[in-house]
């Protein structure tokens, strides 16, 4: 089976480095991270350590991660128009 010219195209996407196209996007990573990190010393300071939190911390790293990739492949970039 052979991948689709979309498939290969959409994996490039996925894969390559998007740099912010406007400061307006650069604001929306800074917002993503300073969001996430907040939630990350709210579970600090008010989850009991253990496995649950390990995994509470590795989830909120992983929606930031995510959310980042959003940011970065599916913003559409400013009309030139």
């Amino acid at each position: 089976m052979t991948a689709t010219q979309a498939e290969h195209d959409d994996l490039q996407n996925r894969l390559s480095y998007h740099p912010p196209a406007t400061p307006a996007i650069a604001e929306k990573h800074d917002q993503v991270r300073t969001l996430h990190l907040s939630l990350g010393h709210w579970i600090l300071d008010n989850v009991p350590p253990g496995r649950h939190r390990s995994l509470a911390l590795t989830a909120v790293q992983e929606a930031m991660i995510w959310s980042n990739a959003a940011v970065a492949c599916d913003t559409k970039p400013p009309s030139d128009a």
